[in-house]
């Protein structure tokens, strides 16, 4: 399985930024995919998840990013997405994507896309 983030940028606080993570693999669908992301000088922190899109499950965030940010899965494009609202400067991270068969226990990550998001 391979990953790779897209989409970072900078923007200015309240605005919106949309990542894609682009996934291969020929089991990737049996995975879930995730979002972390990487303040300066922190630690890696939990986005949110979308479980395998056949298993019926819900995607999960973090409190942090809750009714802010919006995670979509289309397998058919192999592509993950994750929609940020009303950012804030505190969003401001390197973001990455990570595929886990057994969530929390990661078995792939991508590089990651860089956020900036000013005051």
């Amino acid at each position: 399985v391979q990953l790779q983030a897209s989409g970072g940028g900078l923007v200015q606080a309240g605005g919106s930024l949309r990542l894609s993570c682009a996934y291969s693999g020929r089991t990737v669908s049996a995975y879930t995919i995730s979002w972390f992301r990487v303040p300066q000088g922190k630690e890696r922190e939990f986005v949110g998840e979308a479980p395998p899109t056949w298993s019926g499950g819900s995607t999960l965030y973090a409190d942090s990013v809750k009714g802010r940010f919006t995670i979509s899965r289309d397998d058919a494009k192999n592509t993950l997405h994750l929609q940020m609202n009303s950012l804030k400067p505190e969003d401001t991270a390197v973001y990455l994507c990570a595929a886990a068969r057994e969530p929390p226990k990661y078995d792939y990550w991508g590089q990651g896309t860089q956020v900036t998001v000013s005051s």
